[in-house]
């Protein structure tokens, strides 16, 4: 997901987005630790799209707290 996208989002949607990438990812690493992913670059991407996600939530929250 791009950062364009995300920033068109809510912050309650970027909490519930953020939290159920990672129980994805939680997922994902138990299931390669089991058995190896078919494309073990998903965990990669999906580490990724958290981060992403978080900064673009930092972003928001702290212009809501300056334009209080």
């Amino acid at each position: 997901m791009k950062a364009t996208e995300l920033r068109e989002l809510s912050v309650t949607e970027l909490e519930e987005r953020i939290e159920n990438e990672k129980n994805i990812l939680v997922k994902q690493k138990l299931n390669h630790a089991i058995s190896p992913l078919d494309n073990p670059q998903k965990v990669k991407v999906t580490r990724r799209n958290i981060a992403r996600m978080i900064t673009v939530l930092h972003q928001k929250q702290i212009t809501e707290k300056s334009n209080d």
